[in-house]
């Protein structure tokens, strides 16, 4: 049964403070129409720039998510996304004045609640899922941190979390249906280790931190004096002794509340795929790297699944972007390892380009005698050099620069390439290019049939 796209019925605004800035800002949330997906606005500066909510422009990840794009920064968004994903509201435009998102209660309760109070209206577009058809993992061994997603009919999320806490223990987290979001998850509250207070705060984070929007854990039993010392950084004096436990001495929402908002910021963070998706999401130790990560995998999946979609078509009779001699003006290849014979398309983010086997090349003598096949290493070299000239096509001067692979990943080879094929490559970027690194997926097809297809990392380096 298909479902409508959905936004808010009219503007609403709240105001709070930032959790690591401590200033106070405006967040107002207003009707976005179809297909608009979650924007941030800066109103406070020049131009008013906006930031797509997605996980390309991740620039921050360690205590909480932060998004940069067109000059602008947005930090602290994961609890305003949880709240717009946990209530399915798909397009929205989020206004702030100010560099960081409010914390309000340290979950998502207060933006639900706008949400609510605002209204809730279907458009006429159905809901565009990513449906998960093998699993996509995340995993860093060192730390013990596993996210893994299931293929499903629906969207559904299991969390895990050891600090290896004695107050704590191991604590789990279930979603099933996002349907109980608001009852079971929207107030769960964000929570620090009180050994952690101090080095934060000297860090310049958790200005806007308070009893109210966070839970601070004690490991052990901490002298009075400690205590207020601690407090009167935070100008919250009169906070009377503690035992090892809550500090804030209030009752938590539930036994595992610490593992529910780890479940809700993953939810926030995996709003940054930019559409929402089905499938079981399995994660150990989730924070907001490990989560942001995974989400930038899945949005390459679904780029590898659109691309699929749109197999290039060549026209001998349209002249190149690139002919031949063009193409050596701008890769340092040649005869007999320059292996793109034209481009006929290139934007920021793609390019297409040809090369023609013919029977006389010089591998087909020995690859091989009487059946002679393009050797697979040659193919991969073919797309390396089509990505080469997307990424040297940006530079001022491509002959002072190079390209060298880092890294191949998921290669696969679908039909053999025999002499008398056109080898049409396509090459697409899966994340912006940051620091001369280049994340590229490429697609290589004889007609209509994909031949090769594989994802490479590769870096730019100006030539000595």
């Amino acid at each position: 049964m298909s479902e409508k796209q959905r936004t808010i019925a009219k503007d609403i605004t709240l105001t709070g403070k930032g959790l690591h800035t401590g200033i106070n800002v405006n967040i107002t949330f207003k009707p976005a129409p179809a297909n608009h997906g979650y924007k941030f606005c800066r109103v406070d500066l020049p131009g008013k720039p906006v930031i797509d909510a997605i996980a390309d422009y991740v620039t921050e990840a360690s205590r909480g998510t932060t998004l940069s794009h067109n000059g602008a920064t947005v930090s602290t968004i994961e609890h305003v996304l949880a709240a717009l994903s946990g209530m399915q509201v798909d397009n929205v435009l989020i206004e702030l004045d100010g560099p960081e998102a409010p914390i309000m209660g340290g979950g998502s309760e207060h933006f639900v609640k706008a949400i609510k109070e605002a209204g809730i209206v279907e458009l006429n577009e159905e809901r565009n899922y990513f449906t998960v058809k093998q699993k996509i993992t995340y995993s860093d061994e060192e730390h013990g941190i596993d996210l893994i997603i299931y293929p499903d009919d629906h969207f559904s999320i299991h969390v895990l979390i050891d600090y290896n806490s004695k107050i704590l223990g191991n604590q789990y987290a279930i979603l099933d249906s996002l349907k109980h979001f608001e009852k079971e998850i929207s107030g769960c509250r964000t929570f620090v280790f009180f050994h952690e207070l101090e080095p934060l705060y000297k860090a310049g984070l958790i200005k806007g931190g308070d009893l109210d929007n966070a839970i601070v854990i004690l490991e052990k039993d901490v002298p009075q004096e400690e205590i207020d010392r601690i407090a009167k950084l935070f100008n919250r004096p009169g906070i009377n002794s503690h035992t090892a436990g809550i500090l804030n001495n209030t009752a938590l929402k539930f036994p595992n509340e610490p593992a529910r908002h780890k479940l809700l910021d993953l939810i926030g963070d995996l709003a940054l795929i930019g559409q929402p998706i089905k499938g079981k999401v399995v994660a150990t130790k989730p924070g907001h790297y490990a989560n942001t990560r995974l989400a930038k995998l899945v949005r390459q999946e679904i780029k590898k699944t659109q691309s699929k979609k749109d197999i290039p078509v060549y026209d001998p009779n349209v002249p190149p972007v690139y002919d031949h001699e063009q193409i050596k003006k701008i890769l340092p290849h040649r005869y007999p390892f320059l292996l793109v014979d034209k481009i006929i398309y290139v934007d920021e983010s793609k390019v297409i380009g040809i090369k023609n086997v013919t029977g006389d090349e010089y591998f087909f003598q020995g690859h091989f005698p009487g059946e002679p096949l393009m050797p697979g290493v040659l193919m991969v070299e073919a797309m390396a050099q089509t990505g080469g000239i997307l990424v040297l096509n940006e530079v001022d001067d491509p002959t002072k620069y190079s390209t060298y692979f880092l890294k191949i990943d998921k290669l696969k080879f679908k039909h053999k390439v025999v002499p008398g094929d056109t080898l049409i490559i396509k090459m697409e970027l899966t994340e912006p290019i940051r620091r001369g690194i280049v994340s590229m997926y490429g697609q290589a097809f004889v007609g209509n049939n994909l031949v090769i297809e594989g994802e490479m990392i590769a870096q730019i380096i100006r030539n000595k």
